[in-house]
């Protein structure tokens, strides 16, 4: 069978891009690349892996989880039923909280990413920022061994610790940042997130709020003379996390930011960080 035959193939099965991306992983190249392959041959081992995919997508398996990967803010991370699957919209989070490091902070900080999943915000933020330590932490055993493999994968000297939010740490940071669970118990998902993605990193109690209230009401202990806190939001939860913010941490300033979308996605809560 040749790439041609099989792009035939593929796409009389599964949406066309999905297709093209598939046949680009499995030949190791660019789908922009598979027009100067087309005449190529496929081995037949290649052929029934590619089937095996296709079945997975059409029992409405997410892509990232087929190819094993996602491509996040530049780099390759390990993904699987294990860990959630990051957005674009946690790329938006990552560019933003490097922005505000870099205007507040002129030495290298200390970095907390609570609920970590893959890793990728806090090894994201060891790649782009100038660090003295990143830790990365997770209620669940099973999201912490991806986050190892991503970390060696990356080279990273993060430190992975397994605990419910702050329960096992005790550090102080300058910049504390989670994308947490934050979906309504009975708030509608898509289907394929729903039957797909860990629950455990996805709802979080009747007003999706639980573990805002976890982290901000130990929180105080943690940060530094100087520190950032950044998290991901749901786009209706803006104001019921500045009420949260205004409870625990009054003398602080919040700002709210929009996604490229123009959605409440992400806030930011600014601690003795003067211009």
């Amino acid at each position: 069978m040749t790439v041609e035959d099989l792009l035939f193939f593929a796409k009389s099965h599964i949406h066309s891009d999905h297709a093209k991306i598939l046949v680009a992983e499995l030949l190791n190249c660019n789908p922009l690349e598979l027009l100067n392959h087309l005449e190529d041959r496929v081995s037949e081992e290649k052929v029934e892996l590619l089937k095996k995919e296709i079945t997975a997508i059409e029992n409405n398996q997410p892509l990232q989880y087929v190819l094993g990967y996602v491509n996040f803010y530049g780099n390759k991370f390990i993904v699987d039923k294990r860990v959630l699957i990051p957005r674009f919209e946690t790329e938006e989070l990552v560019e933003k909280t490097v922005e505000y490091v870099k205007k507040f902070f002129t030495k290298p900080v200390d970095i907390i990413d609570l609920g970590c999943g893959s890793g990728v915000i806090g090894l994201t933020l060891e790649k782009k920022l100038s660090t003295n330590s990143v830790d990365l932490i997770d209620i669940s055993k099973e999201a912490l061994e991806v986050t190892h493999k991503n970390c060696e994968k990356l080279n990273s000297k993060a430190q992975i610790i397994e605990s419910d939010m702050f329960s096992a740490v005790e550090k102080k940071y300058d910049v504390i940042i989670s994308n947490p669970p934050y979906i309504k118990t009975n708030e509608k998902i898509e289907e394929i997130v729903k039957n797909n993605e860990p629950h455990l990193a996805l709802y979080a109690g009747e007003d999706g709020l639980d573990c805002y209230k976890k982290i901000l009401e130990s929180v105080r202990e943690h940060m530094k003379e100087k520190c950032i806190i950044a998290f991901e939001i749901g786009c209706s939860q803006a104001s019921d996390i500045k009420n949260l913010i205004k409870k625990y941490l009054p003398e602080t300033k919040v700002e709210i930011k929009q996604d490229l979308s123009g959605r409440d996605r992400m806030c930011f809560i600014f601690y003795n960080c003067n211009e």
